[in-house]
C-alpha cells in the first residue's frame, strides 16, 4: 500500500510538472485558445468604420471565428517566414511585433458580440447566417404589395486576432472582404498609438481577387 501511495504521489506531482511545462508552449504554439482581448474590438470597430462603412451601408456581415492565415488558399497558419518573404510595409514592421502576431493567429478564436461601430451586424458561421436572412421586406399596409429596398449590405467581413509589440504601443491586424460574386481583397492594417488613441498608420494590400 505504501509503494502504491508513493507512485500515486510521484505521478501526479510528474503530470502537474508536465503541464506546468506544456502550457506556454501550447500557447505560443497557437494550441490553446484565447478569448479575444476586449480592447481589440475597438481596433476591428476602426478599421470597419475608416476602411469600410459608407452611409449607405445598412447591416454588415461578420465570419464569427477569426481567420489564422493571409492568403485564401493558404495551407496552415500564419508564420514568420512570409513577412520574411513578402516584406510588408517595406520590412519596417518591429520583429515583436510581428511574432506577436503570427503566435496569436495559429488556430481561430470566436468572436464576441462586442463590436460598436454604429451598423447592425451579423455572424456568419461557415457561410451559414446566425441570423434571419437579411432580405427584402414588404409592407403588407398596400393593395398591391410594395416591396421596399432591401438594406446595403456589407459582405463579409472576417477578421484576423490583433498583435501588439511588447510596449504595447503598435497593433497589427489583418481584415479580408470575400463577396459573394468571387472577388474581394485582403489588408495588413498598422495602428500606433498616440497617448490613449490607436491611430490607424499605414495599410498594405496582401491580395485582391477581380
Amino acid at each position: 500500500m505504501l509503494f502504491t501511495m508513493r507512485t500515486s504521489r510521484a505521478l501526479m506531482i510528474g503530470l502537474l510538472l508536465f503541464l506546468v511545462v506544456q502550457s506556454p508552449l501550447a500557447v505560443e504554439r497557437g494550441q490553446a485558445a484565447v478569448a479575444v482581448l476586449g480592447e481589440d474590438y475597438s481596433l476591428y470597430d476602426r478599421v470597419i468604420e475608416d476602411k469600410f462603412l459608407t452611409s449607405q451601408i445598412q447591416l454588415v456581415l461578420l465570419e464569427r471565428m477569426t481567420v489564422s492565415r493571409l492568403m485564401p488558399q493558404q495551407d496552415g497558419s500564419m508564420t514568420m517566414d512570409v513577412f520574411q518573404q513578402r516584406g510588408y510595409f517595406d520590412g519596417l514592421l518591429p520583429q515583436d511585433l510581428v511574432r506577436d502576431f503570427v503566435g496569436a493567429n495559429q488556430s481561430p478564436t470566436r468572436l464576441e458580440d462586442r463590436l460598436q461601430f454604429g451598423v447592425r451586424y451579423r455572424f456568419v458561421s461557415e457561410g451559414i447566417d446566425e441570423g434571419s436572412e437579411a432580405g427584402a421586406a414588404l409592407l403588407v399596409m398596400t393593395h398591391p404589395p410594395v416591396p421596399v429596398q432591401a438594406p446595403a449590405v456589407l459582405d463579409r467581413l472576417a477578421f484576423s486576432r490583433v498583435g501588439r509589440t511588447l510596449k504595447n504601443d503598435q497593433a497589427l491586424v489583418y481584415v479580408e472582404n470575400r463577396r459573394r460574386d468571387g472577388t474581394g481583397a485582403g489588408f495588413l492594417v498598422w495602428f500606433h498609438r498616440q497617448g490613449q488613441e490607436w491611430e490607424l498608420f499605414d495599410t498594405e494590400v496582401v491580395w485582391t481577387m477581380r
